[in-house]
């Protein structure tokens, strides 16, 4: 599953040549132009890491981190904060604020890509892997294979993908919709009850080695992959 990054940017040229060299190394991209945008699109999807421009419209790029940090469902999204702004203050007020990183402008396109490989690796390595593990369970993104305990477990390629989008974010609680979003993706009309059907499918692979019950239900919230 390719990594989804949100870049607020207001302008077109910088965000269109971000998105063209993002998607070139196979990531999945959203353009926001303003700070409401980059808001919205953060409320209908979180992403894996989000490019922020200090300057943005309506809502500047800094206090978009801001109130990031102080929600709990983005409070560990990955931010690398782009700006003119090249005084030591300002840099320090960016980190502070909560950005991971801070690239200021005109930038090297490949640099950039480097440290967003870099903060994701750093921040969330299960989506720089090819095997992520959580708990007994081991997941080859190369292969599709998937072992608990060491025995293989056979999956379907929804189930598949549904486990290794919850293990790309192990212990936090996804709702129907937000699985519905990251696994079938926002373009594709699901009914949310299919969510539920899936999730029982993946469950009973999961525990047919004999295993606990690895995912939890949320009563009124959703579902989430246990990490003990």
């Amino acid at each position: 599953m390719k990594p989804f990054i949100v870049i607020a940017e207001d302008e077109k040229s910088v965000a269109e040549l971000l998105r063209y060299n993002l998607e070139s190394e196979g990531y999945e991209t959203a353009i926001a132009g303003d700070g409401d945008e980059a808001m919205l699109l953060l409320d209908e999807r979180i992403p894996d890491l989000m490019l922020l421009d200090w300057m943005l419209p309506k809502i500047s790029g800094i206090e978009i981190c801001r109130r990031v940090r102080t929600r709990h469902e983005t409070a560990n999204l990955p931010i690398i904060m782009l700006t003119a702004r090249t005084e030591e203050a300002d840099r320090i007020r960016g980190l502070e604020t909560g950005a991971d990183d801070y690239v200021t402008k005109p930038f090297s396109t490949n640099e950039l890509m480097a440290r967003v490989k870099a903060v994701l690796r750093r921040i969330r390595p299960a989506l720089m892997d090819d095997q992520i593990r959580v708990g007994d369970i081991q997941i080859d993104r190369t292969t599709h294979r998937v072992t608990r305990a060491g025995q293989d477990i056979h999956l379907g390629p929804t189930e598949f993908r549904l486990l290794e989008y919850f293990a790309q974010h192990p212990g936090r609680v996804f709702s129907r919709e937000r699985l519905l979003d990251g696994v079938w993706g926002a373009d594709v009309y699901v009914e949310a009850r299919t969510v539920d059907v899936h999730i029982g499918r993946l469950r009973k692979a999961l525990m047919s080695t004999g295993g606990t019950n690895p995912i939890r239900t949320v009563r009124s919230a959703g579902y989430s992959l246990r990490t003990d």
